[in-house]
């Protein structure tokens, strides 16, 4: 059974920052509503110092405590810069457009993400 839950008014409220639309590889490991262990590689959708959403085709439950890894060693260009890694609280979660996926919004609760990054949409 999928169990999804619109954003609420409170968590909306909450954020502090804008988020921007940047899609980076992301690996993510937690558990699933089950109590299953998963690990998946996906794509941030959008990004800010404080979060995360990213898709994910694992049905993961508001409040799950999950490890987020940004991957920066892949890029030629980063090589010499260490890869981000942090924990998250899952505060969202909605069905995403593909069929059998989530869209999750992930509040960091480890070190925030520093980095700076214009929108995809920027010119």
């Amino acid at each position: 059974m999928v169990h999804l839950t619109q954003t609420t008014q409170t968590v909306s409220k909450q954020r502090s920052e804008r988020r921007i639309a940047v899609r980076l590889p992301l690996k993510v490991r937690g558990r699933d509503s089950r109590g299953v262990l998963f690990e998946e590689e996906t794509s941030s959708e959008n990004l800010c110092r404080s979060g995360a959403a990213f898709v994910t085709r694992f049905d993961v439950a508001i409040g799950s405590d999950l490890e987020i890894r940004i991957p920066f060693s892949h890029y030629a260009s980063r090589r010499t810069e260490a890869d981000f890694s942090t924990s998250g609280r899952v505060v969202h979660v909605v069905e995403a457009p593909t069929q059998g996926e989530r869209l999750v919004g992930v509040q960091f609760t480890g070190p925030r993400f520093q980095r700076v990054f214009r929108p995809e949409n920027a010119a």
